[in-house]
């Protein structure tokens, strides 16, 4: 129930405070309003108010304060903290999209940096090896078997889907095999015979072979932006040929080989191409590569350089057991780890963005492989390198380039 309230002001005190509270004539709850406030003849009038409600709490509270606002504008208020509280919302998903980019950027980030890095710790390792064991055979053999450990344990850990192959699905993945065997043998063998930075120096080449198989083979003629990108590519690495130390007619010519089989691989993909099912992606797809790379390798390495990774041969060539097993064992695991890392990062972007993170990846091996080996450089040698890295850069960028259709 509520009742209307009349003050009574004291004219005697400085200030007016309440000093008598009578309660009038009863107020139903359907008029709440005050249309009178009565006062005695020393009481101060207070006519503005009347139109301002005041109530009485139904528990013994005391009587609750005015509140000399509008209704209008108390509305008004409560439609604009209502409207605040509406667009908080947009602005906390757009919060969560922006930390969600955030983390995939790292994330991509972090996919770099390990393929990066594994990509040194393989080179430097793997070129101590091949130096000190003279058997490019067996160090691949050895690393397509560790690489088998790795991909039967993922299965059968169901770490990741092991697929389902068909006899046709084999058929047609054995070519690409075969050309995946030879391409890490002969960079193997340009390894042994040649330094690291020359040998990725002669790798840069791999654009004009893509070039040169793809018209032979698939008819893509190349457009004149490729065919420019190309130039200082074999510019650059002949003027970084003729002016390299460690230079030899066999590391060159295995690098070169490296380039021809590798593309090949590339070609054949495109020309066989294998049935695409949720089975067979890129990181099933190398895996079963390197099965068949193991089975291939094992008794081509086994009859032309028999068995030299027993301890006995390798005390008698002079070369620590222990050192020579850890670093086999490390540079086979990074080889193994960059390639599955490499497939990751083409997962979750472009080709184009992939190909210049290949080549950012072949200046930091040439330049982290030169300061660890201390590999004397002419700035002849540093130019053409340099000049053939760019090229490959800017290939990276141009072969995405449509030429326009030519109009009737």
């Amino acid at each position: 129930m509520q009742s209307s309230a009349v003050f009574s002001l004291s004219p005697s005190l400085p200030l007016l405070k309440p000093r008598r509270l009578s309660l009038r004539h009863p107020v139903t709850a359907a008029s709440s309003n005050l249309n009178d406030l009565d006062v005695s003849p020393n009481v101060v009038s207070i006519p503005s108010l009347s139109r301002r409600s005041w109530r009485l709490s139904s528990s013994d509270s005391p009587l609750r304060a005015w509140s000399g606002v509008p209704s209008s504008i108390s509305r008004s208020l409560d439609t604009n903290r209502f409207k605040t509280a509406a667009t908080a919302v947009p602005e906390s998903a757009d919060e969560g999209e922006k930390s969600g980019k955030l983390s995939k950027i790292l994330e991509l980030g972090l996919l770099f940096a390990m393929w990066y890095l594994f990509n040194i710790y393989f080179n430097i390792y793997n070129k101590q090896v091949l130096k000190a064991l003279h058997a490019p055979m067996t160090v691949t053999l050895v690393q397509f078997a560790v690489g088998s450990v790795l991909i039967t344990i993922m299965w059968a850990l169901n770490l990741y889907k092991r697929p389902k192959i068909t006899g046709a699905q084999l058929a047609a993945i054995l070519p690409l095999a075969v050309v995946h065997t030879l391409g890490n043998l002969f960079t193997n063998m340009s390894l042994g015979k040649v330094s690291v930075s020359f040998t990725h120096t002669i790798k840069a080449m791999e654009p004009f072979f893509s070039v040169l198989l793809s018209a032979m083979f698939l008819g893509e003629a190349p457009t004149p932006w490729v065919i420019g990108a190309i130039i200082p590519i074999v510019g650059g690495v002949a003027l970084a040929s003729i002016s390299e130390v460690s230079f030899n007619w066999a590391g060159f010519t295995s690098a070169m080989a490296s380039n021809l089989t590798n593309q090949s691989r590339n070609v054949l993909s495109k020309k066989v191409m294998v049935k695409k099912d949720d089975s067979l992606d890129n990181i099933t797809l190398f895996s079963i590569i390197t099965l068949m790379s193991l089975v291939l390798m094992a008794p081509v390495t086994f009859f032309s350089e028999g068995i030299k990774f027993t301890p006995s041969y390798i005390q008698s060539v002079g070369v620590n057991v222990q050192q020579i097993y850890t670093k086999s064992l490390i540079a086979a695991l990074c080889f193994h780890a960059y390639q599955q890392v490499s497939y990751m990062i083409l997962a979750r972007v472009s080709p184009v963005t992939h190909s210049v993170g290949n080549c950012v990846k072949r200046v930091v091996v040439i330049v982290s492989s030169v300061i660890f080996f201390k590999t004397p450089v002419s700035p002849v040698n540093a130019f053409g390198t340099g000049i053939a890295l760019a090229g490959v850069f800017l290939y990276s960028r141009v072969k995405g380039i449509k030429p326009k259709p030519k109009t009737a």
